[in-house]
């Protein structure tokens, strides 16, 4: 990587170096018959040598010239091949030095940094080198990196899939969301923001983990651009992969070019190729089937592993809990016996103290007369006996605390769960246990028997085996009781198969019960589950209702709420229509009044008897029916002015009266703004009225 990044031009030249440097040397006297190729590779090989070693010598040679004047450089490791303690050491001065002195160092002696390079830089040295190699130190994307880390890129399903595959064996990246996969994930979505081209591949998340081992992730997100966009690594990332498909090209060359056998061999027989691969073949669903049965019995295995510790766990428990309790009561039946004997020896105490009261008492009748028996004596007794008598009340005290406490563990023994079961069980077990022994040792009794009787019968061959020159009689006699010998060993045989018989019933009557106490627990907990499913379904149907009631209610409210809405327009356009008429009605009033004012002008005053407005219908017969009606048809009077209301359209008519022509314009006056009152009150009313019936 170092040598990558210091010099990529020179990448080609050390590997055609180090590749030739691998093969043996054959010199041209070799008694080896070499091909004119071969030949001329030789001669290559030979030059390339020969000039490493020129660049090596050079190289010594400055570094000594470095150290004899003192100046910024210092000798390579390689100088001192037989102190490797002052080799590490001068290579830190070395490299201490080079950084510090970065530009003046890289301008004059670019080679030797290379060829420092490509020997290796020390590790705490090789992040700082890197960025100095690269120019990464002072990039202005370095400020963006915090903004590009808090936008969304399409990548980031890629990334984090990706991430557990990068370096899964190593510490820092080997942990789920770990500090080193969130860095990693930082670092690659923040590079496929910056260059939407190339986005994300799934080969540069190695690099970067790389450069995450040596330096923090600012920086190294600074180099990973440098790298992909100076050093042609974007070239090979991009989706159509030509620089790529070069790359290959050329180490197919290079590889025909120094290697002559192996690239023949290749185009010779793909054959073998193919044959190689098919060596390590698998069958997949096979392997799927085994993946999956393997699944099923660690289920398996956990369910049981479960099933036992909870009952080993059960009966640890109990035993524990047992235990507990027998050393409680132990503790307590210590305490007692010890309150006990405080107990023994405080009402001994008590009657050695009764006992010296009543000698000191008698002393005292014996010595009433002698003043040394003063009433501190007595009053020292007293206090003893006080003292005596606290004691005793104390361990009565005591004595009832742990009464009381054996009474309380006795409740709590009762009230722990019964364990009879478990008793029980236990009981069966090894009546079982005991049942299969006996039968076991039945068995081998009547194996022993028949092993007995077949020595029995072999031994009682070899006698008869001569006494086939007996008589008839005789040999009858023995007939029968060779028969009478296989019948007794057929009886045991089939005894033997009995008692197996009832050994295997045995075995299977233990098998049922407990078959049947794992149907018993399993149907228990299916009825539970239906009842409980059943509860569900229940209060589910209860909600269900419920919804649709309130949904209905609402339903209607809303139903309500638009009627209302309705029926208020409505009556808000009918009662500004008849507003509006009685508006017009009053302005034509008014019109005919200012045309008679203006005929009375004219001509001479005639007298009138009196005003009449008399009402015309006009138009369709249309009406507001309200409880005004009879007083809105019918004519109002006022002084000498009558007023005939219609339903919509009034008609003004003058009458003339018994009046002088001498009224004064005052009084026509007041007679107009009585008419204009009048007709004013009728339309309140007809409204109001018109309201009250809406």
């Amino acid at each position: 990587m170092a040598s990558q990044v210091a010099s990529p031009s020179a990448s080609l030249h050390t590997t055609s170096s180090s590749t030739t440097l691998s093969t043996p040397a054959l010199s041209p006297s070799s008694p080896v018959h070499l091909s004119p190729d071969e030949v001329e590779l030789l001669a290559k090989l030979e030059e390339q040598n020969r000039l490493l070693e020129i660049d090596s010598k050079s190289l010594r040679s400055v570094n000594g010239s470095r150290r004899n004047s003192g100046s910024s450089l210092v000798s390579s490791s390689s100088a001192s091949s037989n102190l490797s303690h002052h080799q590490e050491e001068d290579s830190w001065l070395l490299w201490g030095r080079i950084v510090n002195e970065w530009e003046e160092v890289y301008k004059k002696k670019e080679k030797q940094i290379k060829e420092l390079v490509r020997k290796g830089i020390p590790h705490h040295f090789r992040a700082i080198v890197w960025q100095l190699l690269c120019n990464a130190q002072n990039m202005p994307i370095k400020e963006q990196y915090s903004e590009l880390l808090k936008m969304t890129s399409p990548c980031e399903k890629l990334i984090r899939r990706d991430i557990a595959r990068t370096y899964p064996e190593h510490d820092f990246f080997k942990e789920k969301d770990s500090l080193g996969q969130e860095v990693l994930f930082n670092v690659m979505k923040a590079y496929s923001l910056v260059d939407r081209e190339v986005g994300y591949c799934q080969g540069s998340a190695f690099i970067v983990g790389l450069l995450l081992m040596q330096m923090p992730e600012e920086e190294a997100f600074c180099v990973f651009v440098k790298l992909m966009q100076d050093y042609r690594l974007r070239e090979l990332f991009k989706p159509s992969m030509a620089e790529l498909g070069l790359c290959m090209y050329q180490f197919e060359c290079m590889i025909q070019h120094f290697h002559k056998v192996i690239p023949h061999q290749f185009d010779g027989g793909p054959e073998k190729l193919i044959q190689v691969a098919y060596q390590v073949k698998y069958n997949a669903k096979k392997m799927k089937k085994l993946r999956t049965e393997n699944r099923l019995l660690k289920q398996r295995i956990e369910t049981l592993e479960k099933e036992s510790a909870s009952l080993a766990d059960r009966l640890i428990q109990g035993q524990v809990t047992r235990a507990q309790e027998a050393e409680e009561n132990y503790l307590i039946k210590r305490e007692l016996a010890t309150m006990k004997q405080q107990n023994d020896e405080s009402s001994s105490k008590l009657d050695q103290a009764h006992h010296t009261i009543v000698e000191l008492l008698q002393q005292q009748q014996l010595h009433k007369c002698n003043p040394r028996y003063s009433e501190e004596f007595v009053l020292q007794l007293e206090k003893e006996l006080v003292q005596a008598r606290l004691k005793e009340a104390e361990s009565h005290c005591a004595m009832k605390e742990m009464q009381d406490k054996i009474l309380e563990i006795e409740k709590k023994n009762n009230s722990f769960p019964d364990e009879n079961n478990v008793a029980r069980l236990q009981e069966e077990l090894i009546a079982v246990k005991l049942r299969e022994a006996e039968a076991v040792m039945a068995l081998k009794e009547q194996k022993q028997q028949i092993r007995d009787l077949e020595d029995h019968w072999q031994r009682h061959l070899a006698r008869t085996a001569g006494r086939w020159k007996d008589p008839p009689k005789k040999n009858t006699i023995n007939e029968l009781q060779d028969e009478l010998m296989s019948v007794r060993l057929r009886e045991a045989e089939r005894q033997a198969e009995l008692r197996e018989m009832k050994q295997r019933m045995m075995e299977l009557d233990t098998q049922n019960q407990i078959n049947s106490n794992h149907l018993r627990r399993a149907e228990q907990e299916t009825n539970s589950l239906q009842a409980k499913v059943q509860y569900l379904s229940a209060q589910n149907k209860t909600l269900q209702t419920q919804l649709t009631e309130a949904k209905r209610k609402q339903a209607e409210i809303e139903c309500k709420k638009e009627e209302g809405k309705i029926q208020g327009q409505l009556n808000n356009s009918d009662s500004s229509q008849y507003i509006r008429e009685l508006k017009d009605q009053i302005a034509e009033l008014k019109h005919e009044i200012r045309c008679l004012k203006s005929q009375k002008g004219l001509s001479d005053p005639p007298t009138f008897d009196g005003i009449h407005i008399v009402n015309h219908i006009i138009g369709d017969d249309v009406s507001f029916h309200s409880s005004d009606e009879d007083f809105a048809t019918g004519s109002i009077r006022h002084g000498d002015v009558h007023y005939g209301l219609a339903n919509k359209h009034a008609k003004m008519m003058l009458v003339p009266s018994d009046l002088d022509s001498s009224d004064s314009d005052t009084e026509e006056l007041d007679v107009l703004a009585n008419s204009d009152v009048v007709v004013q009150k009728a339309a309140t009313k007809r409204t109001e009225s018109y309201s009250t019936t809406v």
